[in-house]
């Protein structure tokens, strides 16, 4: 297997023959070209590897110790490369190929415009007196320009974090207190919150400056960086394994968000470790329909496109008729979604108006996506797009585990290169076996540096020798797929077993008369708690509460039945990555019962 491993490493034989080679049959006037060439071949030599490995008919596991390895060899990650320098050179590869644009707006970014742009607005920043080390935040809906102030931040050391638009102003000052953001840069319909933010009493800031993408009274418009010559583009020193990149806020495993630092050569190593299982293609239409605050759509979606030489197609927000016309007349072939959107397209009647067979692949995300609602979406979408999970979290970059078989329904996949993964029984931390149940722990590159200025919560998630427990309950088969089922804090106990309520939302969308499904317990003196499902009807069809009991019944272990009942509710809300809130339906449901 060793004899693959070098296909990918930076300075190999083979780009040396490629590169010469390339240059003397097309010429310094076909770099497009040849670049496409160049990253065709990459690819066709990565999935070569992945059939003749996976060929191979050996475990996952080193025999004995009980750690999940990839099925791929280990690839030599550069060190010394700081992230934007790394798509700097993409950006001087791909030069005139498309590399950002907005659907709705019709705006575009080539990559040399993405890194002229980025130069620009770093230069202008560095003017204004922002230095390495310093910390800015975005409190904005998908937008362009985004990616260019990231790789600005990125080129000056200044640390890069990012607020959910749909922040209070009381949320966002907190974010803004504890990140000790310098500057904010918004939107004009966001301006308002920003102001009251700033204004807020209960924390203080060091927010000097307010940047808005277009115009509002009294701020600064980006569009004034973008106008500076580049000329007072300083060289800063960057350590890519100390230096933070990025600082995107995460509860983790419990409590209060934190701010996840996330260094340059975290986040450059995940881009390359996603590249080696699911390589993206040069042109390939790509949606960006992930928020860009959340960790998904911050790298999945921008840099793992980006990296590539492909297009990523933004849109700022979910809205079903938009989404499918952007599928359709953008001709989308990869899209990363989360479970809710999968949904979506596996049982809304409107999608039939829309051609979405440009789909090729989705990737899952952010929330167990069951086998029932895989098998549902592609015996609805069966003109040859593939469906598969991923898994990760804010703390990881944010990706450790991929299905790039596209055949392990209901698993979350094996571990990217470079990645180790390990069950361990939740009380005493031992190492567990295959198909034994308990927390999934991982160690890799893509690992967070820490919590910014929290060492008790670093210490707690991350041992001593470099694992960092999830928080998540799952289980590993023999040849090393993955499966999670739910978080440690969200289990039922119902009798003292241990229910996954993501099982039984699973099951419950299998349901020709469920749309949507959240699972929560409830108290109960005898036994602890009770599973109950909180179901969305689908339009037009009639359900009785009794018809899900039923079913439930037909599917579940005893201790795995709707012993809580069945609420039928409007929507099942959820955060802006998919995730079902579900400490929001159990204080609707206890004020309900105090009622």
């Amino acid at each position: 297997m060793k004899r693959y491993g070098w296909f990918l490493c930076k300075n190999t034989m083979l780009f040396d023959l490629l590169r010469n080679s390339l240059k003397e049959s097309i010429g310094r006037r076909h770099n497009v070209t040849a670049a496409r060439l160049r990253v065709k071949c990459v690819a066709q030599c990565v999935q070569r590897r992945v059939l003749t490995t996976s060929e191979v008919r050996s475990s996952s596991l080193d025999s004995g110790d009980n750690i999940i390895r990839s099925h791929l060899p280990d690839l030599v990650l550069p060190t010394d490369t700081p992230f934007h320098e790394y798509i700097f050179e993409k950006c001087d590869l791909y030069k005139d190929l498309p590399a950002v644009t907005e659907f709705v707006s019709g705006r575009t970014y080539t990559y040399s415009q993405v890194k002229k742009n980025a130069i620009k607005v770093a230069s202008a920043l560095h003017r204004l007196g922002y230095k390495k080390g310093d910390v800015v935040l975005s409190f904005s809906t998908n937008h362009i320009d985004l990616p260019v102030l990231m790789l600005a931040c990125a080129s000056l050391g200044v640390w890069y974090s990012a607020a959910n638009p749909t922040f209070t102003a009381d949320e966002l000052s907190r974010q803004l207190q504890d990140s000790g953001s310098q500057a904010v840069f918004t939107m004009p319909h966001l301006s308002a919150t920003v102001r009251e933010a700033l204004d807020c009493r209960n924390y203080k800031h060091n927010v000097k400056q307010v940047f808005v993408f277009g115009t509002s009274p009294g701020l600064r418009s980006f569009q004034s960086l973008l106008e500076d010559d580049g000329r007072g583009f300083p060289h800063v020193y960057i350590d890519p394994k100390k230096d933070v990149f990025v600082l995107p806020y995460s509860s983790g495993t419990t409590g209060l968000p934190k701010g996840v630092m996330l260094t340059h050569f975290n986040v450059l190593a995940n881009c390359i470790q996603i590249q080696a299982s699911v390589p993206v293609s040069v042109g390939e239409k790509a949606l960006g329909l992930l928020p860009l605050y959340h960790i998904l759509g911050m790298v999945i979606d921008q840099y793992c496109v980006l990296q590539s030489g492909a297009c990523l197609v933004q849109l700022p927000k979910f809205d079903p008729e938009t989404f499918l016309r952007c599928l359709q007349d953008a001709k989308i072939e990869l899209a990363n979604l989360v479970p809710a959107v999968v949904n979506f397209l596996a049982k809304h009647p409107g999608v039939s108006k829309y051609d979405i067979t440009s789909l090729r692949r989705i990737y899952s995300a952010a929330a167990p996506l069951g086998e029932g609602l895989t098998q549902e979406f592609l015996q609805r979408h069966s003109f040859g797009v593939t469906l598969a999970q991923g898994y990760g979290m804010t703390e990881t970059s944010p990706a450790t585990n991929v299905d790039y078989t596209n055949k392990m329904c209901g698993s979350v996949g094996t571990m990217l290169v470079n990645t180790l993964g390990q069950i361990v029984d939740n009380n005493t931390n031992k190492p567990l076996g295959p198909r034994q149940l308990g927390e999934y722990c991982v160690k890799g590159p893509q690992v967070m540096k820490g919590y910014y200025n929290n060492q008790k919560a670093t210490q707690e998630i991350i041992t001593p020798d470099g694992w960092l427990h999830t928080g998540d309950i799952g289980y590993y088969t023999e040849d090393g797929n993955v499966y999670i089922c739910d978080r440690i804090k969200e289990l039922i106990k119902y009798k003292g077993s241990q229910v996954p309520p993501a099982e039984l939302e699973s099951v419950l969308l299998e349901h020709p008369g469920v749309a949507d499904a959240a699972v929560i317990g409830v108290p109960d003196e005898r036994a602890g708690e009770l599973p109950r499902a909180f179901v969305v009807k689908k339009l037009g069809v009639k359900v009785t509460e009794k018809d899900i009991v039923d079913f439930m019944k037909d599917k579940m272990a005893p201790s795995k039945r709707l012993h809580g009942g069945v609420q039928f509710i409007d929507e099942i809300p959820r955060n802006a990555s998919g995730k079902i809130l579900r400490r929001s339906i159990k204080e609707q449901y206890t004020r309900t019962m105090k009622g």
